[in-house]
């Protein structure tokens, strides 16, 4: 600011010794020729230049003008040196449109100041319900928000500050106020910015996670909803790689990546890896979690469909991966997806760990390994149906078969709670 204050007492005539009075409603401040250069030209210098060129110095009228003398005393101080910060929302669009009224063909420091303020989102003070909240510095993915685009409506743009009015000629500024969520909880909305801030909050438990996860969508912090989301990352000793275990519906598109294995084109020919956006710097092994009796595993179980909004999830997330890999000759194929079991595979089978009935279940299924499959059990034929996986953690694997053949999308299955026969799924239903 220092810069624009010389050069506008440069361009300011007032004897910057002289004491010059306005009247603000009720109150009467006296400032100096100086204060009122430091920010020239404005409604103040031009009327005091014109009174000096037209009257006598001795008799210099006073310069009433019908604001808030309250507001007014911060843009004093501001004109005699001082640092001024609204301390909330309704004081900030008080000063921004009071400092835009009083200034002339220029924009003003102080509006200059207010107009950074907004667009480097340094502070802002958001009102919910009845309790007013400061919001400091924000990490990406949490800016540009509800409250910044709010604020922004009336003020990133100094020279347009109230849009569809007529500067010239204007009597007064529009009454504005700051964005306000009357209908939102003040308490959720407190516990949002304790993690904005940095610190860390006890999520008591699901109920809670979607209090804050849906007020996280509705006021646009989508780097603070990543960090919110059900997940859980580890490091897996066996392969030495990190995972992240992520259930399907908080699946982004941009985070998807393809981790490619070249060393040996006849097995597993690609990982599908995953980074949360704006939060996770480096990806890790995808682990999918998928639950809500909503995956169906074919009678030989060889292939995985699926049924609702899981079918157009996994359609969809298909889609994504094969525009990740890029590659005009691979080929993904659409559902239902094949289904590889590993002898690392953790499996219940309604409700139970029966070793015969999972030695029977990997014997007819594809294993992801060059062990040649059990022995076939005999059973009494209940295996036989379709399976449907309660729950199930999966790994997405992009495998080709031949060198020169297509790439196709398949699940390695890591976790899988089945239920293999209705009676067993109505078994478990709760009464309302």
């Amino acid at each position: 600011m220092a810069d624009a204050s010389d050069s506008a007492r440069k361009s300011c005539t007032l004897p910057p010794e002289k004491v010059f009075s306005i009247q603000i409603g009720s109150d009467l401040f006296r400032l100096s020729g100086a204060s009122i250069a430091s920010d020239a030209p404005s409604y103040f210098s031009r009327f005091f230049e014109e009174q000096l060129r037209v009257s006598d110095p001795s008799n210099i009228r006073t310069l009433y003008i019908d604001r808030d003398p309250e507001t007014f005393k911060e843009i004093a101080r501001h004109l005699q040196g001082y640092h001024v910060r609204p301390r909330d929302g309704a004081q900030f669009v008080k000063l921004f449109a009071d400092a835009q009224f009083y200034t002339c063909e220029t924009i003003s420091a102080l509006v200059h100041w207010f107009t950074e303020l907004v667009l480097t989102d340094q502070k802002q003070s958001a009102t919910v319900t009845s309790k007013s909240h400061a919001i400091y510095s924000l990490a990406p993915g949490d800016s540009p928000n509800f409250f910044t685009l709010g604020f922004g409506a009336f003020f990133a743009s100094p020279t347009e500050v109230f849009p569809g009015l007529d500067r010239i000629g204007l009597l007064r500024p529009p009454a504005i106020t700051p964005p306000g969520v009357p209908n939102r909880s003040a308490e959720v909305f407190a516990e949002l910015l304790h993690l904005l801030h940095g610190y860390p909050l006890h999520i008591r438990n699901a109920e809670h996670r979607t209090e804050l996860l849906r007020d996280c969508r509705y006021f646009h912090l989508r780097g603070l909803e990543q960090r919110l989301i059900p997940h859980h990352i580890s490091a897996n000793p066996f392969n030495q790689r990190s995972e992240i275990t992520i259930q399907l519906e908080d699946v982004r598109p941009s985070g998807i990546q393809v981790f490619q294995n070249s060393l040996n084109p006849t097995m597993i020919s690609g990982l599908v890896t995953y980074a949360r956006p704006f939060v996770d710097d480096n990806p890790f092994d995808l682990m999918l979690e998928i639950v809500g009796d909503s995956t169906i595993i074919s009678r030989a179980g060889q292939r995985a469909d699926f049924i609702g909004t899981t079918k157009s999830r996994m359609a969809s997330l298909v889609q994504v991966i094969a525009k990740k890999l890029n590659s005009p000759d691979i080929k993904i194929g659409a559902l239902p997806l094949k289904v590889r079991w590993g002898r690392e595979t953790d499996i219940v089978i309604d409700g139970e760990r029966d070793p015969l009935r999972i030695a029977n279940l990997l014997a007819n299924a594809e294993i992801d390994n060059e062990e040649p499959p059990a022995k076939r059990q005999r059973t009494d034929g209940s295996d036989e149906g379709p399976w449907v996986v309660r729950k199930g953690h999966w790994r997405l694997l992009v495998h080709q078969a031949d060198p020169n053949g297509p790439c196709e999308v398949m699940m390695g299955a890591v976790k899988l709670d089945l239920c293999t026969h209705p009676r067993i799924r109505n078994r478990d239903r709760d009464f309302l």
